[in-house]
């Protein structure tokens, strides 16, 4: 797949580049994609989510009625979850929600994405730019200019840059990685994709054979 390389005033710069088709031409794997999603969502849990069973409340253990004889049912405890107060039955407890795939199946949900972007034409190449300052109305009128969209825009850095970082942070729909921060999840979640000409070139070289 064949793609020009714009200027960040939108004019073309003359340059095309080659997509390698090992990375941007795969036949999509959708379960690869899904198990790799899952993952990552499970991944940025917490799992820190506690409640006191029974055992862990400070009341009496005084029994509240005798066993027998009351014409209602038996209880032993405030504590039990029946009353205010007591004890959450079957309440989560801390836990590790983090699952592991393989590095093979992690590219090939990856490469998968990428295929599924270039196959809808959501993928535009820029030229290397900097930015002098965090300035959020540049960034926005150089996507503006290069027309990569209103809605759910990844940009792909080769390497990390401050200033571009720091003027995406007050664009909701704009989110800025790196190519070492590439992840199938951010590649879905975006409905346009922005490489800056050399993260290909990156990609291309950590392929695993």
């Amino acid at each position: 797949m064949e793609l020009s390389v714009y200027k960040i005033d939108g004019s073309e710069s003359g340059k095309k580049v080659v997509l390698d088709e090992n990375i941007f031409g795969v036949t999509p794997n959708d379960h690869a994609i899904y198990l790799d999603v899952k993952q990552y969502l499970a991944n940025q849990r917490q799992g820190t989510a506690k409640t006191k069973d029974r055992s862990e409340i400070a009341y009496s253990t005084k029994k509240l009625i005798r066993q027998k004889g009351s014409g209602g049912a038996r209880h032993g405890s405030l504590k039990a979850g029946i009353y205010v107060g007591g004890g959450r039955v079957f309440g989560p407890m801390p836990r590790l929600y983090r699952k592991k795939l393989n590095k093979k199946l992690k590219q090939l949900a990856r490469f998968s994405a990428l295929s599924y972007k270039a196959q809808e034409n959501a993928i535009t190449m820029v030229e290397p730019f900097a930015m002098e300052a965090p300035k959020t109305k540049e960034l926005n009128q150089i996507l503006a200019n290069i027309k990569a969209g209103t809605r759910k825009v990844l940009v792909v850095l080769p390497e990390n840059s401050d200033n571009i970082y720091l003027s995406s942070r007050n664009l909701p729909e704009v989110k800025v990685i790196t190519v070492d921060e590439i992840n199938t999840y951010a590649i879905m979640n975006a409905n346009s994709m922005v490489l800056v000409d050399g993260v290909q070139d990156i990609l291309a070289s950590r392929i695993r054979r």
